[in-house]
């Protein structure tokens, strides 16, 4: 198979690359990206190339090579795109639109495999548990505007037969290597990232308010897993809630502790942030990921071997 992942020079893109060519090393892939991303594996089976996906025609040079399936994974995250509403706009909805019209136009069928957010919940959800077809989603953020309207999007262009659409909606990735993004969750991985490394971090928000967690190893496996799912298993309506669990900054923190000792946990100072915070009560902490068990997606492993993976990871520079 030929498959494209966009926005793959992210923690989350560079990941999946990896986890595809353990799954199956025959794969083609074609990693993309606004600045030319870099290879993540050894493998000869990648090219990694520049594009610019706000513009058309780099949408259609993409799909000219003809992928068997596209994983969109680009975006601007939540707090840059509440910050700068045309950005978001530009990247999140219209470059995605781009992306799928050229799909369906020159390569109809095609699997096409969309990371939404948990965002595209709003107030009425924080009071329930979150399902996918329970709960009307009323995103109270710009970014969980622009993914429910590509979820719309891929729902229908799947219901007509254009492409064969997968929507997984992530948890929070903890822990995520790295620089800081512009995530209003960019916290949660920078509470045990910087301190692991011996720099000081900023907790913005209450360290009781729960947040829905999946870990990089899991995530991972399941990204792949949903590329694989058979189209009549999803059926109409094609969003699933992918595995994950709760956890508050103050477990996160305890667990922190345990792995890495009291000094790290001491480099963590609460500074409260009230746009940050805003945003992050808008979401759901509690799920039902009843469709997804069903649907073959795997549990996660939890916050202690989620730190001691990254600690183990980081070691050795992967």
């Amino acid at each position: 198979m030929t498959i494209v992942i966009t926005g793959a020079g992210g923690f989350v893109g560079q990941t999946l690359a990896k986890k595809l060519l353990e799954a199956s090393a025959n794969e083609r892939l074609i990693l993309a990206d606004v600045h030319e991303p870099p290879n993540p594996t050894n493998s000869g089976n990648v090219k990694c190339v520049a594009a610019d996906l706000t513009n058309p025609e780099s949408c259609q040079s993409l799909i000219d090579s003809s992928p068997d399936a596209v994983y969109i994974l680009h975006g601007i995250m939540s707090s840059g795109s509440e910050a700068n509403l045309e950005l978001g706009l530009k990247v999140n909805f219209d470059s995605v639109r781009h992306l799928l019209d050229t799909i369906r136009t020159k390569k109809p069928g095609t699997k096409v495999i969309f990371t939404s957010s948990c965002a595209v919940f709003g107030r009425a959800a924080v009071e329930n548990v979150a399902t996918e077809t329970d709960i009307v989603p009323m995103p109270e953020s710009s970014y969980g505007t622009q993914k429910l309207m590509i979820e719309f999007l891929i729902n229908d262009y799947s219901r007509r037969g254009l492409i064969d659409g997968r929507v997984v909606r992530l948890p929070t990735v903890f822990v995520r290597a790295g620089a800081p993004t512009a995530a209003a969750s960019s916290f949660v991985s920078g509470i045990v990232r910087e301190p692991v490394h011996g720099q000081e971090s900023e907790l913005p928000v209450d360290p009781d308010i729960g947040i829905w967690l999946a870990s990089p190893r899991n995530l991972a496996h399941n990204l792949v897993y949903a590329k694989n799912v058979p189209a009549e298993k999803f059926g109409s309506f094609r969003t699933v809630l992918l595995p994950g669990y709760t956890a508050t900054s103050r477990e996160i923190l305890d667990a922190l502790e345990k792995v890495a000792g009291k000094e790290a946990r001491a480099l963590v100072k609460e500074k409260k942030d009230e746009t940050i915070q805003r945003i992050v009560l808008s979401w759901p902490a509690e799920y039902d990921t009843s469709r997804a068990k069903s649907l073959g997606f795997a549990e996660d492993v939890g916050l202690e071997q989620t730190i001691k993976d990254f600690i183990e990871a980081d070691k050795q520079g992967s």
